[in-house]
């Protein structure tokens, strides 16, 4: 019979007890969230909606430009074109990949916007129906 590791403190509770005791519950995690809860329905503006996204699509594409000058930088003879040739495709690509992520981003948003709202109507029609 396997007896359960004491703490240093020298208390009987394991260490697995102690994290399920001091875990948070779903009910505090839910409060503590930063997302938008589905009890309140505070609309919020179109920046509030899009603004990581417009902040990721802007700097791709202020990093796609870069590393086009970089990129044609490395055409004109130069002292250190090699740097350039190496770093220039890598801008480019990175760049593209951020501008890329940030408008497949946005349509993602107003799909979860839309059924957003088509949740809380349904919820609305059920308080309505059941809590006659």
């Amino acid at each position: 019979m396997e007896i359960p590791p004491k703490s240093p403190d020298g208390s009987e509770k394991s260490p697995q007890s102690k994290e399920l005791l001091t875990s948070n519950t779903a009910s505090t995690l839910c409060i503590s969230s930063r997302s938008e809860s589905v009890w309140t329905s505070t609309s919020r503006s179109k920046w509030d909606i899009y603004h990581k996204p417009v902040i990721v699509v802007s700097v791709g594409a202020a990093i796609f430009l870069f590393g086009m000058v970089i990129t044609s930088l490395s055409c004109i003879q130069i002292k250190n074109k090699h740097v350039y040739k190496m770093c220039g495709p890598a801008l480019l690509s990175l760049g593209l990949m951020l501008l890329v992520c940030g408008l497949v981003w946005i349509p993602i948003i107003r799909k979860k916007q839309k059924q957003r709202q088509k949740s809380q109507f349904l919820q609305s029609l059920k308080s309505f129906f059941f809590n006659r």
